[in-house]
């Protein structure tokens, strides 16, 4: 079930019921949730896939604060086959990355990786002889025990690994002009497999998620330029002699977007 909903002066809004987003009023808080799997278990995605949105009206040129949490799954198996000491390799990768979008333009930091994983199987066996042994005799009338090479079958290995675990990272847009704007959550999944002998396959799956928008307003350095991507260590050092009520720091930066 999917829920997307607008927080304006302490009142919850369901945008099911808005129309349009004409009278949206002015938030400071939107969110979308969902909590069946945004994207079912799959080899990959064609391209991006919106797994989350919800829209929301600044009131003045702000920051729009994205923090976007997500159950991320990983499937890989590898098997190798082996014999006569001839060494096999099996590998699988798959990965699931995610962006946000405002109005339909990444957020910085762009493209985020929420999970990956390479998973690489190598083997060097003898293989398979328990049924391929027989006994020759030889020319001075000794015996010997042999091994019928074309008898041995490959010995396998094989590894599969299949985790779930929650990520979370946080993107930002800075002036952001009035209006009514659609941030989104994007999702893609990749994977990959390589094989000489044996088998790999490899899949992802987005499953609950949650984005909550905040619009904030930053804190400016002495120079004009925002701060929520933190400090210039170059800018910080050149304030050594201002006032110390003009002086900023990045932890003075990140305090002030939650007042």
């Amino acid at each position: 079930m999917l829920f997307v909903a607008l927080l304006a002066g302490g009142l919850v809004l369901p945008l099911a019921v808005q129309p349009s987003h004409a009278g949206q009023p002015a938030a400071q808080f939107a969110f979308s949730t969902s909590e069946l799997a945004l994207i079912e278990q799959t080899t990959g995605t064609n391209g991006w896939v919106t797994i989350l949105a919800a829209p929301i009206k600044t009131p003045s040129s702000k920051e729009l604060y994205v923090s976007a949490s997500l159950e991320a799954g990983l499937y890989t198996q590898t098997l190798v086959r082996s014999k006569n000491r001839v060494k096999d390799t099996s590998t699988a990768s798959v990965a699931i990355q995610v962006q946000a979008l405002i109005d339909g333009q990444p957020m910085q930091p762009g493209t985020v990786t929420y999970a990956a994983r390479e998973q690489t199987l190598s083997a060097t066996l003898e293989g398979a002889i328990g049924e391929c042994l027989r006994t020759v005799t030889n020319a001075d009338g000794t015996t010997s025990i042999i091994v019928d090479q074309d008898c041995v079958t490959p010995e396998e290995i094989e590894l599969i690994l299949n985790t779930l675990s929650a990520a979370s990272f946080n993107f930002v847009a800075s002036n952001v002009p009035v209006g009514t704007h659609t941030v989104s959550l994007q999702a893609r999944i990749s994977s990959a497999t390589s094989v000489q002998l044996g088998t790999a396959s490899a899949k992802g799956l987005v499953g609950k998620g949650t984005m909550i928008v905040q619009v904030l307003r930053a804190t400016r350095n002495l120079a004009g330029g925002s701060q929520l991507q933190g400090g210039d260590p170059d800018a910080l050092d050149s304030q050594a002699d201002a006032p110390a009520t003009a002086k900023r720091t990045t932890w003075g930066s990140i305090k002030a977007l939650y007042r």
